[in-house]
């Protein structure tokens, strides 16, 4: 029996206990048939030193968020995905609230994937737009 829309996302969560998401406190909370949302908290610990968000945690967020959609859309029993290019470009900076990173495939195909990622603020501003390729690979019997 599938998992309910719930039951997935909590299982998401739950497998960023100890990884690069629990420390930046990337939260998976939503997702559909072609996308996937996570979130995450912008406060000093992601800062870069004049206090504005790290360029390189939004392409952490972008990245997990990524590898999360073309992770749940393969048969895990098979296969693994790992991200193979991201690309960033950082249009508006941000000092605090949330930003919030919606997955949204472009090319869905058996080897290869191609996301575009709409990085936003609250207010639904624009901050960064990334581009994330992921390979599933079989894994090892």
């Amino acid at each position: 029996m599938p998992l309910s829309k719930k039951e997935l996302l909590e299982q998401a969560n739950k497998a960023c206990k100890n990884t690069l998401m629990e420390t930046l406190n990337i939260e998976v909370i939503d997702y559909g048939e072609n996308f996937l949302v996570a979130r995450m908290p912008v406060t000093p610990r992601v800062h870069q030193p004049d206090g504005v968000l790290h360029g390189g945690a939004i392409a952490a967020l972008a990245e997990s968020v990524g590898s999360f959609a073309s992770h749940i859309f393969i048969d895990t029993e098979k296969f693994f995905v790992r991200g193979i290019e991201i690309t960033a470009n950082h249009l508006k900076s941000i000092k605090e609230g949330f930003v919030y990173a919606k997955a949204t495939f472009i090319h869905k195909g058996r080897t290869t994937q191609l996301l575009d990622i709409r990085v936003t603020d609250e207010a639904n501003n624009l901050i960064s737009v990334c581009r994330l390729s992921t390979i599933s690979l079989p894994k090892k019997q």
